[in-house]
Parts: C-alpha cells; structure tokens; sequence
C-alpha cells in the first residue's frame, strides 16, 4: 500500500494564525490545518497542537481568532511558526487589539475573524476547535501565505 504522503504532500493550504486569549495570558501560533467545515451554519475548524503553548491556552478559551497573511507577511508567519510562547511575547512587536470575547486580533493581518468555540475535538497529537464566526474584518489584498511559502520556519517546537 502506498504512503499516505504521497497524497498529503501535494497539498499546499492556506496558512493562518491561530490566536487564544484567556484573562492576560495570550499566545498564538502558524496553523496549517485548518478548514470551513460547514455552510449552513457557517463553521470553522482549526487544529491545534497538543505540544504547543498556544494549545494549552486554547483549551480554556471561549473564543478564537484567525489570521490569515499574504505572501508578504512571511516575517509575521516566521514569528508565529517559529518561536514559542513559553519562551517569548510573541505579541510584543506585533500591532494587535482585543476583538469579541476578549480575542486577540493582529491588526496587520489580511483577513481574521473571531470564532467562538462550539466543541474540541481530540484527533490524536491535534486538537480540533470548532469554531462560529462572530466577528471578522479584512484588511490587505494580495496572495495568501500558503504551506509552500512556510516549509523554511522551522517550528518553535518539535511536531512529537
């Protein structure tokens, strides 16, 4: 039987920013999987990595915002996909602002919206957050940062 590889790696998605808020504690991180899942209602959903700090703040949070960045962006991307929030303020250079529920939103991103969370979902070494859009904004034209432009961020921790 072949390698399901052969099938994952000709995909190339959209990248986005996953960011979670609880009280002060924030964090965000580079997000590859991530889909609409429904028309009627619209649903969202977004898988999380159980090993990152963006996960754990995400698990007690109401809502979540999702970024998603042009090509141009890659240093925001890099910042995101490459650091972890266990060790660096990862919004400490980056213009954001609180959006619905107490979401943080970078203000600089192409397109974003505010989900809140409907249900979690554990799919092995991800968790799912199923999101409702409640609140969403646009702000730069261009191509979107796709899997392709991110393979160089090395992530800011191991996938195991």
């Amino acid at each position: 039987m072949a390698d399901p590889d052969v099938f994952m790696h000709r995909l190339n998605p959209d990248m986005c920013v996953v960011t979670a808020a609880v009280g002060d504690e924030r964090s965000g991180c580079l997000v590859g999987f991530a889909s609409q899942c429904s028309l009627k209602p619209v649903r969202f959903m977004v898988w999380l990595s159980k090993v990152n700090h963006t996960y754990r703040v995400a698990r007690h949070a109401d809502c979540l915002a999702v970024h998603l960045l042009t090509r141009e962006q890659y240093e925001t991307a890099a910042l995101f996909g490459g650091e972890t929030g266990d060790r660096v303020d990862k919004f400490a250079g980056v213009p954001w602002t609180r959006g619905h529920g107490g979401a943080v939103v970078l203000e600089e991103a192409a397109a974003w919206f505010v989900g809140a969370v409907l249900e979690r979902v554990d799919g092995g070494d991800h968790v799912g957050f199923l999101l409702d859009p409640v609140e969403w904004g646009e702000r730069r034209a261009g191509p979107l940062l796709r899997l392709g432009d991110a393979l160089a961020i090395d992530p800011g921790h191991p996938a195991d």
